[in-house]
C-alpha cells in the first residue's frame, strides 16, 4: 500500500514537473496604460460556505498592532497561548481544537514542525506582510496543497507583492521602531523590476528587546513589584523573492527565507526564586517555489516545491542537571512536493485534485533518539457546484503516513479517508445575505516528540480525531455616499475531539497516551463598518465576540467531567476604532478575555482572572513627491492591566512604541 501511494504521488508530481512546457505557447497580449483601482478591503468572505476572516496590516497598524501574534488575537474564535516575555512561545488554537490542528501557510505553502507539531507564530514578522486570513474548515482556493485541505483550520500569511510608482522600476521602504523594555526594530525592503516579465523583492529586519518589564508578585496578602528576567530576544529575519510572469496565464514565484534568534525563556514564576537560565537558539531556513498556469479556460495547474531546515539548541543551568547544565540540539528537515489541478467542464461546476508528498527527518542529541524518518502522502479531491443561489463544495482527503527508525520500535502506518462538505445559499438575489453550513472530518498525527521523546514518547499512539459542524449567517450592505459598507457575520458551531494526545502519569514516570474526549460548542459574531463623514473624515469600526463551552467528556467518574477545559474562557472579544482625517489618524483597540482556569478542575484556586488590554495610536503621513513618510506613536495597554495568558507567565503592563518609516 505504501508503494502504491508513492507511485501515485510521483506520477502526479511528474506531470506537474512538465507544466512549464505548456507555458511556452504563444499568447497574444495587450499593453494597457496604468490605472488606479480604489476598493474597500473585506474583512470576511461572506459568500464562502466556510468561515474565512481577513486582516490587512495597514489597518492593523492604525490601531497599534505590530506583532503577528497580537494580530491573530483579533480573529473571532482564536485562542493564542502566549508564554510571556518578548521571546515567549506563541501558538494558535482555533475553536479550542488544539494548536496541532491549526495549519499555517506562508504565501500559500504549508509551514511545518514535525518535531513538536505546533507552529510558533511569534517568529514571523509583520514587517513585510500584507494580509492575514483565517479559514475554519478550509479556504476556497481550488489549487491549494492537499495539506491545507486536511487541516481543521488554516492561518495564511500573505506577504506584500512588489508595486511600483508610475515611471519607476524600483521601490523601497525603511522603517525604525523603538519602545519600552529596550525594544528596537529596523527593517528594510527593496523592490526591483528587471523587465516586463521579471521582478524581485528583498526584505530584511533586525529586532531586539531586553524584556525586563515589571510585574506584580502576589504572595497571600503581600504584593511586590518585580521585574521579569531572562526575557530578552535578538532576532534576524530576511527573505528574497523572485517573480517571473511570461504572460497573464502563467507565473513562477520563488522565495528564500532565513530566520535566526537567540532568546531567553523566562519560565514560570516561582516565589523567592525568580531566576531563569534557559536559553534557546533557533535557526530556520527554507526555499519554496510555486508555478501556476492556465492552460485553457477550463484547465488550471499548479506545482509547488519546498525544502525546510530547522535547527534548535537549548541550554539551561541548574543543580537538577548532571554536571550542572542541560544541553540539547535538534535538527529537522523536510522536503515537500505538491501538484494540483482544476478543471471547469461548465460555468457552474469545477473539479480539482491535489497530491502532496512530504519527507521528514529528525536528529537529536537527546538520549535514545531513533532518528525517525516520515513519509506522508496526501491526496485531495474536491468539487464545487454553483447552481444559481447555491454554492456547494465537497472534498475527500486521503492521508497515508509511514515511518522508519534506526533503532527501536516504529509506529504503525496511518491511513485515513476524511470527507468535508460546505454550502452557502443566497435566498434573495438583490441582497448580499447568505446562509452557510459546514461539516468537516480531520485528524492530526502524533508528532515526533509524542512518539519518541526520551522516557515520555509512546509509539503506540493513535491520531487525534476531530469533527466540525458550523452554521452561519453573513450580510453586507452599502448605503448611499455616507456608509461605505457594513458587514455582519454570525456562526454557531459544535466540534468534537477524540483520542486526545496528552502526557499521562504512570507508576514511575509520565508518558504520552490517548486519553480524552472533548466537546466544543459556541458562537462567533463579527462586525465591520466604514462611514464617510464631512471634511474627508473616515470612521472605521471592527469587532468580534466569541462565546464558547469546551467541556471534558472523558469519564463520568472524574471530578472534572463536564467542566471547562484549561485555558478556555467562556467569553472573549475585541474591538477597533479608527478615525482617519487629512491631518491625523487616531486608532483605538481593545482585547477582552473572560475568566478561565489553568487546571482541569474549575475551582477558585485554579482561576485566572479576566482582563481587558487597550491600545491608543496616533499616526501622520507626509507626502514629498513620490516619497511618503509615516510617523506613528503608540501607547500599549494604556490602562496598565496586569494579567496572565498562561498561569505564572505575567504579561507586560503599560508600554510605548514610536515608529518612523520612509516609503519611496
Amino acid at each position: 500500500m505504501a508503494e502504491l501511494h508513492v507511485r501515485i504521488g510521483l506520477s502526479f508530481l511528474a506531470i506537474a514537473g512538465s507544466l512549464p512546457m505548456f507555458s511556452q505557447e504563444s499568447i497574444d497580449s495587450l499593453v494597457l496604460s496604468d490605472v488606479t483601482v480604489t476598493a474597500r478591503r473585506p474583512t470576511t468572505k461572506i459568500t464562502s460556505g466556510t468561515p474565512v476572516q481577513m486582516l490587512y496590516t495597514d489597518n492593523l497598524a492604525a490601531i497599534g498592532v505590530n506583532d503577528l501574534a497580537d494580530a491573530v488575537r483579533r480573529f473571532a474564535g482564536v485562542n493564542v497561548k502566549d508564554y510571556g516575555g518578548m521571546g515567549g512561545l506563541k501558538t494558535v488554537s482555533v475553536r479550542n481544537m488544539g494548536a496541532a490542528h491549526t495549519g499555517v501557510a506562508y504565501d500559500g505553502v504549508p509551514v511545518s514542525n514535525c518535531q513538536g507539531g505546533q507552529i510558533d507564530i511569534g517568529r514571523f514578522s509583520l514587517d513585510n506582510v500584507e494580509m492575514l486570513s483565517l479559514a475554519v474548515g478550509q479556504d476556497s482556493d481550488p489549487l491549494q496543497p492537499a495539506r491545507m485541505y486536511s487541516s481543521a483550520a488554516v492561518l495564511n500569511i500573505t506577504t506584500a507583492r512588489p508595486s511600483f510608482t508610475r515611471g519607476r522600476n524600483f521601490g523601497g521602504r525603511v522603517e525604525v521602531k523603538g519602545g519600552s523594555f529596550g525594544y528596537v526594530n529596523t527593517s528594510a525592503r527593496w523592490w526591483q523590476r528587471f523587465s516586463d516579465r521579471w521582478t524581485g523583492a528583498v526584505d530584511g529586519s533586525f529586532s531586539r528587546a531586553d524584556g525586563n518589564y515589571p510585574y506584580r508578585l502576589v504572595n497571600g496578602s503581600a504584593v511586590s513589584t518585580e521585574r521579569r528576567n531572562n526575557s530578552d530576544i535578538t532576532s534576524w529575519q530576511g527573505e528574497a523573492n523572485l517573480f517571473y510572469t511570461p504572460s497573464d496565464r502563467t507565473e513562477l514565484k520563488i522565495k528564500a527565507y532565513y530566520y535566526s534568534s537567540l532568546r531567553g525563556l523566562p519560565g514560570a514564576l516561582t516565589l523567592y526564586n525568580p531566576v531563569s537560565t534557559e536559553r534557546l537558539w533557533d535557526r530556520n531556513a527554507f526555499i519554496q517555489s510555486v508555478f501556476t498556469t492556465r492552460l485553457s479556460p477550463k484547465w488550471r495547474l499548479r506545482a509547488t516545491a519546498k525544502y525546510n531546515y530547522g535547527f534548535n539548541r537549548d541550554r539551561e543551568k541548574g543543580n537538577q542537571f548532571e554536571g550542572g547544565i542541560y544541553k540539547s540540539v535538534h535538527l529537522q528537515q523536510e522536503v515537500m512536493l505538491s501538484a494540483s489541478a482544476q478543471y471547469r467542464p461548465t460555468g457552474n461546476l469545477s473539479v480539482s485534485a491535489a497530491q502532496d508528498g512530504y519527507y521528514n527527518t529528525l536528529s537529536s542529541t537527546m538520549g535514545e533518539c531513533p532518528y525517525p524518518r516520515r513519509l506522508t502522502s496526501l491526496t485531495a479531491l474536491s468539487a464545487r457546484w454553483t447552481p444559481g443561489p447555491l454554492d456547494l463544495t465537497a472534498t475527500l482527503v486521503n492521508t497515508f503516513i509511514t515511518e522508519s527508525v534506526r533503532a527501536g520500535e516504529r509506529p504503525g502506518d496511518i491511513e485515513r479517508l476524511l470527507p468535508s462538505v460546505s454550502v452557502a445559499y443566497r435566498p434573495v438575489s438583490s441582497e448580499e445575505f447568505y446562509v452557510r453550513a459546514m461539516y468537516k472530518d480531520s485528524f492530526r498525527a502524533p508528532s515526533f516528540n509524542d512518539l519518541y521523546y526520551e522516557r515520555l514518547g509512546n509509539v503506540n499512539l493513535r491520531p487525534e480525531r476531530a469533527k466540525e459542524y458550523d452554521f452561519g449567517l453573513t450580510y453586507t450592505r452599502s448605503l448611499g455616499s455616507w456608509l461605505d459598507y457594513v458587514t455582519v457575520t454570525a456562526d454557531a458551531y459544535y466540534n468534537t475531539v477524540r483520542d486526545k494526545i496528552v502526557a499521562f502519569p504512570s507508576t514511575y514516570a509520565w508518558h504520552m497516551a490517548n486519553y480524552g474526549r472533548v466537546t466544543i460548542s459556541g458562537f462567533d459574531v463579527t462586525l465591520a463598518a466604514s462611514v464617510r463623514l464631512p471634511r474627508s473624515i473616515n470612521l472605521s469600526v471592527t469587532g468580534s465576540f466569541t462565546h464558547q463551552k469546551a467541556l471534558d467528556k472523558t469519564s463520568e467518574t472524574t471530578k472534572n467531567y463536564g467542566q471547562q477545559l484549561p485555558y478556555t474562557p467562556r467569553n472573549s472579544g475585541n474591538a477597533g476604532l479608527t478615525v482617519a482625517t487629512p491631518w491625523l489618524t487616531v486608532g483605538y483597540s481593545l482585547v477582552g478575555v473572560g475568566q478561565k482556569y489553568y487546571m482541569s478542575q474549575n475551582i477558585p484556586a485554579n482561576l485566572i482572572k479576566r482582563y481587558i488590554e487597550q491600545n491608543l495610536t496616533l499616526s501622520r503621513e507626509l507626502n514629498f513627491g513620490k516619497t511618503t513618510v509615516t510617523l506613528r506613536g503608540e501607547l500599549i495597554n494604556f490602562a496598565d492591566a496586569h494579567y496572565e495568558v498562561i498561569k505564572y507567565y505575567p504579561m507586560p503592563g503599560r508600554s510605548w512604541r514610536l515608529t518612523a518609516s520612509v516609503k519611496f
